[in-house]
């Protein structure tokens, strides 16, 4: 079966400041192993991505070791929004923490809000990780300010219907959910491992993972939110939050596809045509992914490209398998085998990317 080249809007790099768990290269190769042909990469690095200075650091890393394409969010802080707006046209977009998460940016007072959705220009996504109350703050501001609103990784019931509600009204507003949040809840913690289910948003309730399945029709994206951490890190004293989730993402959903509960246009909508449209990506000519429906795979079982080495989903077995992927006319991953350089995927935003 051939698919299209999938995206992923939502990935941690961990460049710079996290080499260990993460880099380009490492990171990138997961993701065409997973059968992503593009990432786009959050700003919540050490140092993060808040100014002009370390955008350019941060993409420059990118061109350097990117095996398949990319483009880099901008961070909000609450000083920093009239500086932010004119790297729109090269960012992937803006990115809004409302709540904690892992790394240094948050933004939770009203007044800053307001102006980072004001200031930024509306030709590009506002993305927000926003949890419970939160996310009526986020949609409120589209609403007010007129600018498209991404939300991140929506995990409850009252979240995805709050964003049924705001679409029902016609607002600006689109949303992400993660195959973690969709396939894991709070009862499969004590299996996994208390360090290791460490996330946020942390895993739901079983009613909640129903709750998104019964909605699919208002998630616009699937995203795996790739969060990667090492093994010693994470079964450590003070675990810190994240899943790597770039190589099995795919296998996870083609299952469901197999199983009914999901369409394989609804899986290419998700993972390729809606983030073209929402995130405003070229479309790289000869770009595509050859899968192996039928292909029994044991999750964790074989070794992985991502840095952190592990997985929460260890011991799963379903069927779909990644067997070639093709960029822009070359082979970049054949049955296990990484065959993209590192500096051979390209920068989404530049314009060179949007010629093919």
């Amino acid at each position: 079966m051939r698919l299209p080249g999938l995206i992923d809007v939502h990935v941690h790099m961990r460049e710079p400041g996290g080499e260990h768990k993460e880099d380009w290269a490492s990171g990138t190769a997961a993701a065409l192993a997973g059968g992503f042909t593009a990432v786009l990469a959050m700003p919540n690095t050490r140092p993060p991505v808040v100014d002009e200075e370390s955008f350019v650091q941060a993409r420059a890393a990118a061109r350097a070791r990117a095996r398949c394409d990319h483009a880099q969010y901008v961070g909000a802080t609450s000083d920093n929004a009239s500086a932010l707006a004119p790297l729109a046209e090269q960012a992937a977009g803006l990115k809004i923490y409302l709540d904690p998460s892992y790394g240094p940016l948050r933004v939770d007072r009203l007044g800053p809000l307001h102006q980072h959705f004001a200031a930024w220009p509306g030709g590009r996504p506002i993305a927000v990780h926003a949890e419970g109350a939160a996310v009526a703050t986020a949609v409120g501001l589209a609403a007010a300010t007129g600018r498209p609103l991404h939300l991140c990784h929506v995990s409850r019931r009252e979240e995805i219907a709050l964003v049924r509600a705001a679409k029902e009204r016609g607002l600006p507003v689109t949303c992400e959910v993660t195959p973690h949040n969709l396939f894991l809840s709070e009862r499969d913690a004590r299996a996994i491992g208390r360090g290791l289910c460490e996330v946020r948003p942390p895993l739901a309730t079983p009613a909640d993972c129903a709750a998104l399945w019964d909605n699919l029709d208002v998630i616009d994206c699937f995203a795996t939110d790739h969060a990667p951490h090492t093994y010693a890190e994470k079964t450590g004293a003070q675990p810190p939050p994240g899943f790597p989730g770039l190589e099995t993402a795919l296998p996870l959903l083609l299952n469901a596809v197999r199983e009914g509960r999901l369409g394989l246009e609804d899986l290419v909508a998700r993972l390729h045509h809606n983030p073209r449209r929402i995130f405003g990506l070229p479309l790289p000519p000869d770009t595509f992914v050859d899968v192996d429906l039928a292909a029994a795979v044991e999750l964790g079982s074989e070794p992985l490209q991502t840095r952190a080495g592990w997985t929460p989903f260890a011991g799963l077995k379903v069927r779909g398998r990644v067997r070639r992927v093709v960029v822009r006319g070359r082979e970049a991953f054949r049955d296990g085998e990484i065959l993209a350089l590192p500096g051979s995927g390209r920068d989404l935003r530049d314009a060179a990317a949007s010629r093919g």
